[in-house]
């Protein structure tokens, strides 16, 4: 897995790096999928102010492995929004000011 985020069998699989500057140890993530933009939107729950702006599904961060990869379990959203869900590399941008994950899918 080169890229920090991945999506494979319907999960966003996060790099151990991009999960410890975005999530500390918080263990649950706000998701929301923004259709205008193609974005998908994660954010840790702590984030009163995303919650105020979307209607965030709350998910559970996986462990995938040791290292401290998560898992995020999203396949409802790919499906809900008729997504593609072939396996690939995702871009993003962590927006540090919000502390957001803005993925392209």
């Amino acid at each position: 897995m080169n890229s920090d985020v991945v999506l494979r069998s319907s999960h966003v699989l996060l790099q151990a790096e991009l999960v410890q500057k975005v999530f500390q140890q918080i263990h649950y993530a706000y998701v929301t999928y923004v259709k205008e933009k193609k974005h998908l939107l994660i954010t840790p729950v702590s984030s009163q102010w995303f919650v105020k702006m979307y209607e965030p599904t709350q998910f559970l961060l996986k462990d995938r492995n040791l290292k401290g990869d998560k898992v995020l379990a999203v396949r409802e959203i790919f499906i809900d929004n008729d997504l593609d869900t072939s396996d690939r590399e995702l871009n993003y941008e962590w927006i540090e000011k919000t502390n957001l994950l803005k993925i392209s899918v």
